[in-house]
């Protein structure tokens, strides 16, 4: 069980002589196995807290848990995807996917039959031999997926991993994820703009507040799945939420028009 503690977490930044406050007051409990979504504009410390989890940087003041065990550092049992893919360009779609269990030190044998099974999994058995250049945004990502779950990790943390998909592709590639989801069993935070996709994936969506970034509202998603856009209650939700990320947005917009009179 990977259950994660986010434990009144704050993060500054230092720029040109003054402090930025990117996190205030994060306060979250993830049990294993959920699939939450971050939601909030640019600029309310979504990537900033996905970071922290990761370990790629630390909080200010604050700590976070994983199985009551504090992260200081990145893990294999936190993997990461990202909105740019962080293929390897020179590595085939296999060695890609097949590099970080090389690394772990796996037998031949082992890593032969955890690849070949991931790429049965997200059709990519064809495109094998390819390297990254000859596929898709939306292969790309399914590669970019692919070696992530190779390792076996228990926790999925993904940065907009769809967000310069075309619409298509991206529901695609969420049905997709979904379907992961259910035959791993990983914990999956995932990072989006999207009010929509929010609510299409997730069992929470945890609204935050723009500057400094804190939790606005934690809304439990109890549609069952697989989730239909149409649905009168998806639309309440989505209304819902489309109303406490505008109120996020409209400080955003104040906040730069006093920094714009103040100049």
């Amino acid at each position: 069980m990977k259950t994660i503690h986010i434990n009144a977490v704050n993060k500054v930044f230092s720029s040109h002589g003054s402090e930025v406050i990117a996190l205030k007051d994060i306060n979250l409990t993830i049990n294993s196995g959920e699939f939450i979504c971050l939601l909030g504009p640019s600029g309310c410390g979504k990537s900033t807290l996905l970071n922290a989890i990761a370990g790629f940087s630390h909080p200010s003041s604050g700590e976070i848990l994983v199985d009551n065990r504090r992260i200081t550092e990145p893990g294999p049992d936190r993997g990461m995807v990202f909105q740019e893919y962080a293929l390897f360009p020179w590595m085939t779609i296999e060695q890609n996917i097949a590099f970080g269990l090389e690394i772990a030190g796996r037998s031949t044998a082992a890593i032969r039959e955890r690849v070949d099974m991931l790429l049965d999994m997200l059709g990519l058995c064809e495109f094998r031999d390819r390297y990254p250049k000859d596929l898709s945004g939306g292969m790309r990502q399914r590669v970019a997926i692919a070696r992530v779950l190779a390792l076996d990790s228990p926790i999925m943390l993904m940065d907009e991993p769809f967000g310069a998909l075309d619409a298509l592709t991206r529901r695609n590639l969420q049905d997709e994820l979904l379907k992961i989801w259910e035959a791993f069993g990983t914990t999956i935070i995932f990072v989006t703009h999207s009010i929509e996709e929010s609510i299409y994936l997730a069992d929470r969506t945890i609204v935050m507040t723009y500057r400094p970034g804190t939790v606005k509202q934690d809304v439990r998603v109890t549609l069952p799945r697989p989730r239909d856009p149409s649905d009168p209650e998806f639309n309440r939700l989505k209304r819902m939420l489309g109303e406490l990320v505008m109120e996020e947005q409209q400080r955003h917009h104040n906040a730069e028009l006093l920094a714009t009179t103040a100049d």
